[in-house]
């Protein structure tokens, strides 16, 4: 109402009041109001070329070019100013391409451009990147005399360095003879725009230098320089220049400044410059969320989104794309479907930038088929959504799928990079697929990717996993120059291999090149040194930890708990345990497995009943554990309860680890029949190591028929292992079957099955000292045999008789008698008497099961040395003192 009784009290004025209407209605794009006026002038006759100029300027503007154009072609004679307001329309609205065809059609008319045309040209030719034609105005610029006109002359320094003519541009502005802002914020924009951002200060502190005052847009222009140089030192000189001047409430200055605080580091002023713009809009919000999500404040920035939902603004696909990556750090899939849903109603065109971040949202939420599907339905797949997809697919595991869809998308010309390596190279390494890190490293060195430090490292550490530890060293050889990262990959190799003494080797080989150790290596060489059972090695990190720091680090504080425990000493693992600061499920389980393998079950159960009370709840590693203390010290009723609530209490099904402790349990409990009726109500096929646990009940209650039973279902599952032969020769030898134990003898000599040899190691003065049965190769042998045959006279004074029914080999009895003498754990605990001081616990690691006569004679040693004696054998620590075993004589 208020409209219309001003349009009726202006058509009652003069001329030049419509013609003034008619160009703030053009500046506001106001098109309704427009056409009523334009109505009124048909009305009124008033159609002359100044009103028709006006009118194609209107509808120009507002996008309504059949409109423009009807009028241009109604006009008796189009003038300069009719076709310049056409052509300004088609380019302020982005149709470079219909800017330039009405330019050729207006100079094929024979009109001639002027000051007000040659800017929108230009502008298309930027618009188009018509560089060529750009040019070609360029002279016509040049002849006709307006390259003096500033305007003019900024639109061409914009044009050229639009169309990537750098150099061009800056000739171009030198030559401007009275530069005005205008000018210098055009160079700017071209810098920023092209990521010169250095050359933007630059030219920034000239224009100041020479007394030009800068406006909005150069400080706009300026603070997006700073952004992408990270330099927020003179990002807030540029605030300073903004409140200064008071553009400070400019919404352009205002969203440059968040996203400058954003992406610098400093969230507080970002939020703080958001906070004082008066009303955001869709670009503010966009940049607040982004830097919420840049500096990992992932519900800030979900938060940020339901305020702007609440402020009535629409996200956009930038706003969802942060979103998507909020809800994926998150790990938020409702929210992300919520997100993905809004995209397909709003119509949001799927770009590949939204696709990519749809993928990953769905990935990093487990979500593996939903993210395909969204990978699938890209129409124009690129290498960005790809590595996407089967990244995502290795941070699942879901390691087939990942090497299938590459072997896919190989022979489509997508390509690859270093990104696309890591991922294949994950996968191939969490399968074990020594042929597939072949062809990646065949493939790495085509490329000329074998150059790239992280390709190297991960070739090593896939190499390393797949047990291929020649090519893991051959590709740490052959790197120019390691970093932290080729030793940690290889160390930990090493270490998992069971190579701890090559993994030592290569820690001196870090130190000797002055690199730092982190957390991860000291981890690594923490499992190193529990593998080898290397206690004063290991003591030796663990003084390493202190001195770089690494006492927080909850990897290294779990490492030294598993290294102590696994070395013999409960009390130095509990200690480094209770340091643990926040101690996880996996510090709590390596506490837990450290007592029960060491026969401390009741010290084990009471911690786990602790971790209970502490919110921790259990994995099915810590199940297991528990399971193995009830075993170890015969507690039969605790072990069923364990066994028969874990999956109601704790949502953890039995696997096939947890009926081998059970049966183990009830076997070596004596309870044979209930063992047999377990096995048999399996959920699924019983593996070797059920059976394993069977035949090792048999045999301590020498029940031949369960015996012979279990060793025939591991012929079956593992024919090569040599341990189930010897166990069922033993069974029969415990029950003077001896026609049956030459069977087995001769069965294992036609079979060709090699026993596994029996090796111990111990640690004597940071050196790893290894031994076999009858070893003589140390350079100390006379005197450790000169030893054993000592202990041997005091032993048989103490009353020891020597096992021979445990003997196997087919030979006389005196023979079996030497034969026991020199077993592998008895030569090293002789060398550890000679070798270490009076007093000081020896300390074993086994390869296999302790022999019932090395128990024993073990028990008998310990108490006339007055020494701890620890072995650690495949299935627990005993720990030998005072007569005695930790174990109770139950293993």
């Amino acid at each position: 109402m208020v409209f219309e009784s001003n349009f009726w009290r202006l058509s009652q004025n003069s001329y030049f009041s419509y013609t003034k209407l008619l160009l703030h209605l053009s500046q506001t794009k106001s098109l309704t109001p427009g056409l009523q006026i334009q109505a009124h002038l048909t009305k009124l006759g008033l159609n002359d070329s100044k009103h028709r100029n006006h009118l194609i300027n209107l509808h120009s503007n507002c996008g309504y070019f059949d409109n423009a154009r009807k009028l241009l072609d109604e006009s008796p004679e189009p003038d300069l100013v009719s076709w310049s307001s056409l052509i300004s329309g088609y380019t302020k609205n982005g149709f470079g391409k219909d800017a330039l065809r009405a330019f050729f059609k207006m100079h094929s008319l024979g009109l001639k451009c002027n000051e007000f045309t040659f800017p929108s040209v230009l502008k298309a030719c930027s618009v188009e990147k018509e560089l060529f034609l750009g040019k070609q105005i360029h002279g016509v610029v040049v002849v006709t005399g307006f390259d003096c006109d500033v305007f003019v002359a900024n639109t061409l320094v914009v044009m050229y360095a639009k169309c990537g003519e750098l150099v061009e541009s800056r000739m171009l502005f030198e030559e401007i003879p009275e530069r005005n802002v205008v000018s210098w914020n055009a160079l700017f924009s071209c810098y920023t725009q092209n990521d010169f951002f250095s050359e933007a200060m630059c030219m920034f502190r000239d224009m100041i230098g020479r007394g030009v005052r800068p406006d909005e847009y150069s400080l706009s222009n300026i603070l997006n320089a700073c952004t992408g140089l990270g330099d927020i030192v003179e990002g807030k000189k540029i605030h300073g220049y903004l409140v200064k001047l008071g553009y400070d409430y400019d919404p352009f200055s205002s969203n440059a400044l968040v996203d400058m605080y954003a992406k610098g580091g400093d969230l507080k002023d970002a939020i703080r410059a958001f906070e004082g713009i008066v009303v955001p809009d869709i670009v503010s919000w966009n940049a607040i969320i982004a830097g919420c999500v840049l500096h990992q404040c992932q519900t800030q920035a979900i938060d940020m989104l339901n305020q702007m939902r609440r402020s009535g603004i629409w996200p956009n696909m930038f706003t969802l794309s942060s979103a998507l990556k909020a809800c994926a750090a998150l790990e938020l899939p409702e929210l992300g479907k919520v997100l993905h849903s809004l995209l397909i109603k709003k119509d949001i065109i799927l770009d590949s930038f939204v696709s990519v971040g749809l993928i990953d949202m769905y990935c990093k939420c487990d979500l593996t088929k939903d993210a395909r599907l969204i990978y699938d339905l890209m129409p124009g797949k690129d290498l960005i959504a790809l590595n996407a997809m089967i990244s995502g697919y290795s941070q699942n595991e879901a390691d087939g799928a990942c090497l299938d869809l590459f072997s896919q998308t190989f022979t489509q010309g997508i390509g690859f990079d270093q990104t696309t390596l890591l991922a294949i190279l994950n996968s191939a390494a969490g399968l074990q697929a020594a042929n597939v890190c072949k062809q990646v490293h065949a493939l790495s060195v085509k490329s000329g990717f074998l150059c790239d430090t992280f390709v190297i490292n991960s070739l090593v550490d896939s190499y390393g996993k797949c047990i291929q530890l020649d090519d893991a060293a051959r590709i740490f050889d052959e790197c120019p120059t390691p970093d932290l990262p080729s030793f940690t990959s290889l160390i930990t190799a090493y270490a998992l291999l069971g190579q701890g003494e090559e993994a030592m080797k290569l820690y001196l080989k870090l130190q000797d090149m002055g690199l730092k150790p982190d957390s991860f290596v000291c981890s690594s060489l923490l499992n190193a040194c529990a593998n080898l059972s290397a206690y004063e090695q290991g003591k030796q990190i663990h003084a390493h930890v202190l001195k770089f720091g690494f006492t927080t680090d909850v990897f290294a504080g779990n490492s030294l708990v598993n290294m102590y425990a696994k070395c013999g000493s409960v009390e130095d693992a509990s200690c480094a345990f209770h340091e643990v600061p926040k101690k996880g499920i996996v510090s709590w389980s390596a506490m837990i497995g450290g007592l029960a393998q060491h026969g401390h079950a009741k010290q084990a159960l009471h911690l786990f009943d602790e971790m209970l009370k502490d919110g921790v709840s259990p994995n099915h590693i810590t199940l297991v554990s528990v399971l193995y203390a009830c075993n170890h010290a015969g507690l039969v009723a605790e072990a069923k309860k364990y066994f028969e609530t874990m999956k109601d209490s704790f949502r953890i099904e039995p696997t096939q680890e947890h009926y081998a402790c059970m049966i183990d349990v009830l076997g070596r409990a004596g309870k044979l029949d209930d063992a047999i009726e377990l096995v048999n109500k399996m959920p699924f096929e019983a593996n070797a190591s059920v059976w394993g646990a069977l035949l090792g009940a048999a045999r301590i209650h020498k029940n031949v028929e369960v015996g012979k039973h279990a060793a025939e279902m591991l012929f079956n599952l593992e024919p090569e292992k040599s341990g189930t032969h010897v166990l069922l020769a033993n069974i029969y030898a415990s029950v003077g079957l001896w026609g049956d134990v030459a069977k087995v003898r001769r069965f294992m000599k036609t079979s060709r099955v090699k026993k596994e040899p029996g090796m111990s190691w111990i640690e004597v003065k940071d050196s790893i000292y290894t031994f076999i049965v009858g070893d003589r190769s140390h350079q100390r042998s006379d005197e450790i045999y000169g030893k054993l045959e000592e202990l041997g006279h005091l032993m048989a004074k103490a009353g020891y008789v020597p096992m021979i029914d445990i003997d196997l080999h087919d030979v006389e009895r005196k023979q079996k008698e030497i034969l026991l003498s020199y077993h592998s754990e008895k030569l090293a605990v002789a060398f550890g008497l000679i070798a270490t001081p009076p007093g000081a616990p020896i300390r074993v690691k086994k390869n296999l099961r302790i022999c019932l006569d090395c128990h024993t004679t073990f028990k008998f040693i310990c108490k006339i040395v007055s020494r701890e004696i620890i072995i650690r054998d495949i299935n627990r620590f005993h720990h030998f003192k005072d007569g005695f075993c930790s174990c109770g004589d139950y293993w």
